[in-house]
């Protein structure tokens, strides 16, 4: 079985009921686990460093980056309370991952819904540790749009600090996504691929080429789309040809997990990314992941697999001095 040298898609609930004391909309069940806006994380392994560590024994996967889930994203929080949020979830990561140093790495979370609170976080923490960040891909109940000038700060500190940005799809709040579990099973590509479209579009990918942009989930639905967008920047679509690079060259520089659920899928991404630019994720410890990593990617060709298992990894950890891949 090949070893995976890193998991770059990892969630854990890393806090405690004595980090989250006296936040508001936050309880704790008697069970051990984690109410947050009326949302109950019921799955007990997304708490247990332990489960994960085993997990990773397991499956031979050496180091992993750790983020909050998104139930802990909390978007429609003010800035105080948000800005109060974002410590206790950051600090708690370090501290859990510090405890792991070997085998644990976090990625910190930024406040999406706030573009200067959220500028600010990722410059604090760029200072205190590695700069790898963890974000929301948008907010349709927010009508957050990345491309939005007030962002800007966001990307020169990013890019400042050469830092790795993973973006992860919120919940959404198309009614029409409501039946058969398509809130998760569509909404999130394409909310992936909205946030896409807005940083390539706006030329934000190409006027940042320092920080490293990752998209879960295989980037959605983005490979998919790559063309379409391009052909309507091409043909002066109404707001399309904004100057910016075209799309398929742009989002070369853009990596993205191997969450596809399908060899077609996974080659289609790899042929638009670039096969040096898919990692791997697991999105450990939830269903729609790949919690059985070599089943799922069996049917990989063996020359993408090990860029995905060794040599891609292996680049990223070194370009950020992080041990590991051997």
């Amino acid at each position: 079985m090949d070893q995976i040298l890193l998991d770059i898609h990892c969630h854990l609930v890393p806090l405690t009921p004595e980090r989250t004391e006296g936040l508001p909309g936050v309880a704790w069940t008697p069970e051990g686990t984690l109410t947050v806006d009326g949302y109950t994380l019921a799955s007990p392994s997304v708490y247990r460093v332990d489960s994960l560590l085993a997990w990773m024994d397991e499956n031979r996967v050496e180091r992993a980056w750790i983020s909050v889930p998104p139930p802990l994203y909390r978007l429609d929080l003010a800035a105080d309370a948000a800005g109060d949020w974002t410590t206790a979830c950051n600090e708690a990561l370090q501290a859990v991952a510090a405890r792991h140093a070997d085998r644990l790495t976090p990625l910190f979370h930024l406040p999406l819904q706030h573009p200067a609170l959220a500028a600010e976080v990722a410059g604090v923490w760029a200072g205190r540790a590695k700069p790898l960040f963890a974000m929301p891909a948008g907010s349709a109940s927010g009508g957050v749009k990345l491309s939005d000038p007030a962002y800007a700060p966001l990307w020169q500190a990013l890019d400042a600090a050469g830092a790795f940005l993973f973006l992860h799809p919120s919940k959404g709040c198309d009614p029409r996504y409501d039946a058969f579990y398509l809130q998760n099973l569509l909404g999130s590509p394409v909310e992936t691929a909205l946030a896409a479209a807005h940083l390539a579009l706006s030329g934000i990918i190409e006027r940042h080429p320092r920080m490293t942009l990752c998209l879960a989930h295989g980037g959605g639905a983005t490979a998919a789309v790559a063309g379409r967008l391009e052909r309507g920047q091409l043909t002066g679509r109404p707001g399309a040809a904004t100057g910016a690079d075209r799309p398929r060259r742009v989002l070369k520089s853009v990596c993205v997990d191997c969450i596809c659920h399908d060899p077609a899928a996974l080659e289609l991404s790899a042929a638009i990314h670039g096969e040096d630019k898919v990692l791997f994720g697991s999105d450990w410890p939830f269903s729609m992941g790949l919690p059985e990593p070599h089943q799922a990617l069996a049917e990989t060709r063996t020359e993408l697999r090990a860029k995905i298992f060794r040599d891609n990894p292996r680049r990223l950890l070194a370009k950020y001095g992080i041990a590991g891949g051997g």
